[in-house]
């Protein structure tokens, strides 16, 4: 990586926090609706990501045990399980689906 890209990365990083402290602050200041769905935003990428890497195997379709404990976290989650018996319930599912 040169110099000059490093610089130009700074840059940007810096410009993209200083618009989300003065253009972005400000208007979710006076709309507080939008300031929770944002919110939910970084929770809904990290499900896409999880989910992404249970199903998919390279540029296949795989529907194995991983999705069963899937549906298992996600009616936990549903039904507000504390996080640690969602994390056992999803991993004995799909433990239990491989034994079988």
């Amino acid at each position: 990586m040169t110099t000059l890209s490093i610089v130009a990365l700074t840059v940007a990083v810096w410009g993209q926090r200083l618009l989300g402290g003065f253009v972005v602050g400000p208007v979710l200041a006076r709309r507080p609706a939008m300031a929770q769905v944002l919110g939910l935003v970084p929770a809904a990428v990290v499900m896409a990501v999880i989910v992404q890497l249970s199903v998919a195997d390279g540029r296949s379709l795989v529907l194995d045990e991983r999705l069963a404990g899937m549906l298992v976290a996600g009616v936990l989650v549903w039904r507000r399980a504390p996080f640690l018996a969602v994390v056992l319930a999803a991993a004995l599912t799909t433990a239990g689906l491989r034994a079988i």
